[in-house]
């Protein structure tokens, strides 16, 4: 498989149908600036990859995006971000070789992360960031051929995005090695609670 290197043939995939049941409201709303988290977190993955899916739950709402985002729907609610995650590799499979895939609880993603992670695809299907034992799938960069891969995978009820690691030609990209372009790992800082977010809008400057 030939590498992937060039921001043209990879897009962007966030996934927002996540219940926020730690949040208690709707974290892809949530303002953050002068923009809801949803809207800051597809600007800032546009400058780095294109075309940026949205993959929503049936029947959510979504906050008003540019023209040219298309926000898909998953098949079924609640199934997690494995099957979010297929409904956008299907969506883009024709269109780019490689897509980053974030939530949309990420209001401190840095540009430089998305690139670096790109670039550690290589000829691998997946590049997963990881620290210790644990992955982090969503900010992780996919190739658009594993899509029917995680299509069975989720019609298998295999809904665990570490099946998906373990079936594939993964490269486990160590966090240490991503504080080179994020010294912070703000890239990986997802907002779960209210004091997750409290403390986002502190980083970011935005509160005191």
């Amino acid at each position: 498989m030939k590498p992937t290197s060039a921001s043209q043939t990879v897009g962007g995939i966030v996934l927002c149908g996540g219940r926020s049941a730690r949040m208690g409201r709707p974290k892809l709303t949530l303002p953050f600036g002068d923009e809801p988290m949803l809207v800051r977190v597809v600007r800032i993955l546009r400058t780095t990859v294109n075309p940026v899916v949205v993959v929503a739950a049936p029947g959510q709402e979504v906050p008003p995006l540019s023209s040219d985002i298309r926000i898909l729907r998953d098949e079924q609610e609640h199934l997690g971000p494995l099957a979010g995650m297929s409904v956008g590799l299907q969506a883009l499979a024709e269109e780019v070789e490689a897509a980053f895939v974030s939530s949309c609880d990420v209001p401190l993603l840095l540009p430089e992360f998305v690139a670096d992670m790109i670039r550690r695809l290589n000829g691998h299907e997946l590049a997963v960031p990881k620290d210790g034992d644990f992955h982090h799938p969503l900010a992780a960069v996919y190739r658009t051929s594993l899509a029917e891969r995680t299509r069975l995978l989720v019609a298998a009820q295999r809904l665990r995005p570490l099946f998906l690691i373990q079936d594939s030609d993964s490269v486990e990209v160590s966090v240490d090695e991503l504080r080179a372009v994020d010294p912070q790992l703000q890239s990986l800082r997802n907002l779960n609670r209210l004091e997750d977010y409290e403390a986002a809008l502190r980083l970011a400057g935005l509160v005191e």
